[in-house]
């Protein structure tokens, strides 16, 4: 009796090792790409920006992934810039989402309009599901110094308020408008009724305090807390990356591709009860934990 056991419990061990838990789907994710054809500048490393972008493009296509964001600042500067970086990322397999950040309004007037056909979006913000999670794509633009041309009515409404409002803020930040918070507003709740979980896409962060975050931080911050649904918050513009944790929402601040001799991307896993973020560069890991709702 003793050797049926003994063989037994060896024939169990022998067995093939438990799988791995694997996500629910993955998706890819890069900050400021930010390429000017212009001398480097200090950490800005702009003509390492083409190079870095074809490699995670090529590491991201040997990558099964729902999708590729790019969360603002494709371009530093120049209209002529997004022909020089459009087609590198046109290689990718996968579909690919653009936020709108600050540089990708550093054209001439004439061309400010267009800049969100030129990404191929039809809105400069929506939204988006994918297997129990619902994706907002946000544009901190809505009032901001340079995003509209000058004179038209939506530059001087953005100076307006931010002498009213926001005197103390950077002009190279801006601010979700009272019309984009609202449709925020009504995806989280449409989210929290049919329990999905939100991940929200910016290319400007909200918290931790800091110089880069929107003007109107404080009310966004408000706005995502009054919603179990909300679970991320996934930005870029702060190079140097950042974190918090507020109320059971993560705030990721993704680092810069641009500001580095080496790269910084990310793949993100989804699963049921954690994201998983995986860096390549000087991107670190994260595990963020979903807050139940």
């Amino acid at each position: 009796m003793r050797w049926t056991i003994l063989l037994a419990l060896a024939a169990i061990g022998a067995g093939p090792a438990p799988r791995e838990e694997k996500p629910a789907f993955s998706i890819g994710a890069i900050a400021d790409a930010q390429y000017a054809d212009a001398p480097d500048s200090g950490q800005r490393l702009y003509h390492t920006a083409p190079g870095k972008l074809a490699a995670a493009v090529e590491d991201f296509n040997r990558q099964k992934l729902a999708f590729v964001v790019h969360l603002g600042d494709f371009i530093d500067k120049d209209w002529a810039s997004y022909d020089a970086l459009l087609p590198v990322a046109a290689k990718l397999r996968h579909p690919v989402h653009y936020v709108l950040g600050n540089h990708e309004f550093s054209v001439d007037d004439a061309y400010k309009l267009q800049v969100p056909a030129k990404l191929g979006m039809k809105k400069r913000y929506y939204s988006f599901e994918r297997q129990g999670w619902l994706f907002l794509v946000t544009d901190g633009n809505d009032l901001s110094s340079y995003a509209w041309p000058a004179g038209s009515p939506e530059h001087k409404r953005s100076m307006a308020a931010h002498a009213a409002f926001y005197a103390d803020k950077p002009l190279w930040d801006g601010a979700i408008g009272g019309e984009q918070m609202a449709w925020i507003d009504a995806e989280l709740g449409r989210a929290d009724k049919r329990h999905l979980k939100v991940m929200i896409f910016s290319h400007f962060p909200v918290y931790p305090e800091n110089k880069h975050n929107l003007w109107n931080a404080p009310a966004v911050i408000a706005l995502l807390e009054r919603h179990p649904s909300a679970k991320v918050w996934l930005d870029g513009h702060n190079h140097d990356g950042n974190y918090g944790e507020r109320a059971g929402i993560h705030y990721v601040n993704m680092k810069a591709m641009l500001d580095t001799p080496e790269t910084s991307y990310a793949r993100l896993d989804f699963f049921k009860d954690h994201v998983e973020l995986h860096g390549t560069g000087r991107q670190q890991d994260m595990t963020l934990k979903i807050r139940p709702d």
